[in-house]
């Protein structure tokens, strides 16, 4: 269908076959599948769901689709035969949205959704909802029911006479946006549960701030925590003040103490100090230590949770302490070997073992006997140039910062350096978006098959 071409709506192709290049059937359409986004912005379209001879439903991407025609889809020949399985951030067009009562933006009036269209935009294989045909009135629920041929009829309900119907652009109506679902921020919550850390951040970002104050105050501790680490400071200090103090302590526990360093330090010294009153004192003397260092150093940037080992440890138990789920990448890719204590600062600092050294020996092994002693580790004052410089002349992703008297303070990673070399609003460029959208919308590339060259 070309770009200007007319629209489509949704209830005309429900039901329709399914055709590949040659002829032959695939199926029928069942639905229309879409990814509603926040801010009255249209929903992308991702692809439909359709029925094919053995009754499995299965998805059809929209990037498979070379024709919506009267009575005919056509697509590239290409199918995955995977069940369908509808995604946490994705909707249903006839499943979910119609039926449904959402208000004219100009008047508040109560409408019932009838009908959706898609067109196609300019870009090749690229489609969007753009119109809503809806009726006034509360008549009677209004039900689907499928024709002997598979297309959808629509009947009032109740024996009521049917209200004036009309065509409306989807930005006239309120109800279909994220924040404007009318569900409480536990259900919203839901939605977005198998969503990343920096992709749920994405999506509160764009939220209304009241809406992001209810769906922070509903994830639980160690999930927030999470999600503030990648959010800017500023929605990070507005969320952070919208908590009660004992549940922003608990939150600010659960985070890396680096990052709760870096929040703790965006606000008032009086806040500052009631907040880390509230937290356990271990948690609280981590924090409190970062927060003496210059921001742009090494102290100021490393975290104080590596992975510390006594010589005598085994590469049994390095790796044991490498597979926990809750290290980053960067921490679980080398431990540090020290003597005790084990907990920074340490006792003497010895050196560290990359992780790929300790796949090449055997599991009996003492880290003490293959520990690099070579890599001068990094004063807590090393500014952050020479840390970035550092990194990336000895292509490492951490380093170990070191004290004037040989104990391990904690380790800089090359995410938290990344994060003070990009520019404040990074986030909002066009290459953060377009990847944030793509994980929000998981959009199923790896059901699209083999790239046919179209």
């Amino acid at each position: 269908m070309a770009a200007g071409a007319p629209r489509v709506f949704i209830s005309h192709i429900s039901g329709v076959a399914v055709f590949d290049p040659g002829g032959d059937q695939v199926g029928r359409v069942r639905d229309l599948v879409v990814m509603l986004r926040v801010g009255g912005k249209p929903p992308r379209v991702l692809g439909l769901v359709v029925e094919v001879v053995s009754r499995r439903r299965i998805f059809l991407p929209m990037t498979r689709v070379t024709g919506v025609e009267s009575g005919q889809v056509i697509t590239t020949g290409v199918v995955n035969m995977r069940r369908f399985e509808q995604r946490p951030t994705e909707t249903l067009v006839l499943g979910e949205l119609l039926d449904r009562r959402v208000r004219i933006v100009a008047t508040g009036e109560e409408v019932t959704v009838l009908d959706i269209s898609m067109v196609q935009l300019p870009a090749r294989r690229e489609w969007e909802i753009d119109k809503v045909f809806v009726r006034r009135g509360k008549g009677g629920a209004l039900r689907n029911q499928w024709g002997q041929r598979g297309a959808l009829r629509w009947k009032g309900g109740g024996g009521r006479r049917a209200g004036e119907t009309l065509t409306l652009d989807w930005s006239a109506v309120t109800g279909f946006s994220l924040e404007e679902h009318g569900q409480g921020a536990e259900n919203l919550l839901a939605t977005f549960e198998r969503l990343r850390p920096a992709d749920l951040a994405n999506v509160l970002h764009h939220l209304s701030p009241k809406r992001r104050g209810e769906v922070a105050a509903a994830l639980d501790d160690d999930r927030l925590a999470d999600v503030l680490e990648e959010l800017p400071d500023d929605d990070q200090v507005e969320i952070l003040g919208k908590l009660k103090e004992e549940r922003a302590a608990d939150v600010l526990e659960a985070m890396d103490p680096d990052d709760a360093a870096d929040l703790l330090s965006e606000l008032p010294e009086v806040d500052q100090e009631r907040l880390l009153t509230l937290m356990q004192p271990q948690d609280a003397a981590d924090v409190r230590r970062l927060l003496s260092y210059e921001e742009r150093t090494a102290g100021g940037l490393m975290t104080t949770e590596p992975i510390v080992l006594r010589p005598d440890a085994t590469i049994a138990d390095a790796l044991a302490r490498v597979r926990n789920p809750d290290l980053s990448p960067a921490l679980a890719a080398q431990v540090y070997v020290c003597r005790p204590p084990d907990e920074t600062p340490t006792g003497k600092y010895l050196g560290l073992v990359h992780f790929q050294r300790l796949l090449r020996d055997p599991p009996f092994t003492l880290v003490g006997s293959i520990v690099d002693t070579d890599l001068l580790p990094l004063p807590p004052g090393t500014p952050l140039s020479a840390v970035t410089s550092y990194l990336a002349t000895y292509n490492l992703i951490s380093a170990p910062v070191v004290d004037e008297s040989g104990s391990l303070l904690g380790a800089v990673t090359v995410d938290d350096v990344l994060d003070h070399l990009l520019p404040d609003d990074w986030r909002e460029t066009d290459l953060h978006g377009a990847t944030a959208a793509y994980h929000v919308g998981e959009t199923r590339a790896d059901e699209d098959g083999p790239d046919d060259g179209r």
